[in-house]
């Protein structure tokens, strides 16, 4: 094996296919066919009809408790399959670009077909938007309340990265059956990503969503850091998620000085 790692995402599909005999494109559609009906089986579980039910309970006890609404009105919780190439591309970041130990496997090993419907947590997803950055906190917490009660593995944490990106994770894990390549069949433990941002910060997450796609993956980056580059797209997409993130917290300031009345 050689000790340069795979520059490019090309490359890294050729380094698969020579190191370890896997064929990308040939596990597309197992890939495909997997998350098809791990997808049809969440949908139809018991847990997913509970979760669902819950969140209007959810939004009431937010509304009673601060006057305003949680989520948006016309938003429907769906169950998202992360795209086969946004998919390789996780892996190119945890078996290469992430992995301190190369040219050696990364702590817990090469993530390959055999065993990355269950190393990767974010295969199968939701999105809930709130309206107002106190609701994630709000939601997280009513969430792992849910999944303590009903006996449910899970862990949360809050991202806020360096681009600028903010949104709270939980993560459920829900035992489903799965087709094996061999066309025999396995039980695993699926991580379910419940993803939890605001409305400003889905909105500038939508609108910037091209130019996030097209600069993850990189392993080489230009050696001058973005935040004095100011006029690259970094520094004007990353620096406007953080403001956005401010003007966020000002609402809530506002918002908490109007319930408290004058003083």
């Amino acid at each position: 094996m050689s000790d340069k790692k795979p520059p490019t995402l090309i490359e890294y599909k050729t380094w698969l296919a020579n190191e370890h005999m896997c064929e990308v494109e040939r596990t597309r559609p197992y890939y495909e066919s997997v998350t098809s009906k791990v997808q049809r089986d969440l949908e139809n579980s018991e847990l997913w009809q509970r979760l669902t039910r819950e969140l209007k309970e959810f939004d009431d006890q937010y509304l009673v408790q601060t006057g305003f609404p949680l989520q948006m009105a016309d938003q429907a919780c769906e169950i998202l399959i992360k795209p086969f190439e946004s998919f390789i591309l996780k892996t190119y970041k945890k078996n290469i670009l992430q992995n301190k130990r190369w040219p050696k496997e990364p702590e817990g090993g090469w993530i390959l077909p055999d065993n990355w419907f269950s190393r990767i947590n974010d295969i199968i997803r939701t999105l809930i938007v709130v309206k107002y950055l106190d609701g994630v906190q709000f939601l997280v917490d009513k969430l792992e309340r849910f999944c303590v009660e009903k006996n449910i593995v899970s862990r949360n944490y809050f991202e806020a990265r360096e681009d600028g990106y903010y949104a709270g994770h939980l993560y459920v894990r829900h035992t489903l059956e799965i087709p094996k390549m061999t066309w025999d069949t396995e039980l695993i433990e699926v991580s379910i990503e419940i993803q939890i941002t605001t409305q400003l910060q889905e909105t500038i997450r939508r609108l910037l969503h091209k130019y996030y796609e097209q600069r993850r993956g990189r392993a080489v980056r230009d050696a001058t850091a973005w935040q004095w580059d100011y006029k690259s797209d970094e520094f004007a997409a990353n620096y406007l998620g953080h403001i956005l993130h401010y003007v966020e917290g000002m609402i809530m300031e506002i918002r908490e000085k109007q319930k408290r009345g004058p003083t």
